[in-house]
């Protein structure tokens, strides 16, 4: 499914690059994102360790109970393809990087397509990839304009899914004496192998920009 949507994407932009005039904008932009209980909140809220075996472990105590929050930072890469009428379509690219208030540095990277009317209602879906994997990304928002400044205000959604963590089973070199004295090596297995599976939660983010033509 992620495929299919991935290859409409592309055909979208290809058509609109052949049939319309282009704009270019550029600019920062940044929000707030409201985590729903799952992996990624265990992480912002420092219940488990972002790199370590903990995320992959049953949830127990606060682990995976509760929602949490980030600030997101990044920059916007916006097109328009306009052909005279009152719809404008859009495609956009914007990096961000979250959790720098709790000292965590959480990548993303969005790619969306989408329209905008000339009252400035806009709609956008596209992919969206992050530390949590490969996930599709829904925008609705309001771009305001000030002369040539333009001000997009979104709200976008990202659905939570399960992500699967595999571990690997671990042994130990055990040394054992017999009756004899002999010392005897014997490997064995500390932790059997097995993989759990955790919602990654879902996000909602307000985001602001501000985007001057290239």
């Amino acid at each position: 499914m992620k495929r299919i949507l991935l290859i409409i994407v592309c055909l979208s932009v290809f058509t609109l690059s052949a049939q319309a005039q282009i704009q270019k904008f550029t600019g920062p932009k940044f929000g707030v994102t409201m985590v729903q209980a799952g992996s990624l909140a265990s992480i912002l809220r420092k219940d488990v360790g972002m790199f370590t075996d903990e995320v992959r472990k049953e949830w127990t105590g606060s682990t995976g109970k509760y929602g949490s929050f980030m600030f997101q930072y990044g920059w916007q890469w916006e097109s328009r393809f306009a052909d005279g009428g009152n719809v404008t379509g859009i495609v956009e690219w914007i990096a961000l990087v979250g959790g720098m208030e709790r000292g965590m540095f959480l990548p993303s990277v969005s790619s969306m397509v989408g329209m905008r009317s000339d009252k400035g209602v806009e709609f956008s879906i596209g992919p969206n990839l992050s530390l949590g994997g490969l996930a599709m990304e829904i925008g609705m928002g309001y771009n305001f304009t000030f002369g040539k400044l333009n001000v997009p205000v979104n709200i976008l959604y990202v659905p939570s899914f399960n992500k699967t963590y595999y571990h690997d089973a671990e042994y130990k070199w055990v040394n054992e004496y017999d009756e004899d004295g002999n010392l005897n090596q014997e490997e064995r297995e500390i932790s059997p192998e097995y993989s759990v599976t955790h919602p990654t939660g879902a996000r909602v983010s307000v985001m602001l920009g501000f985007n001057i033509s290239k």
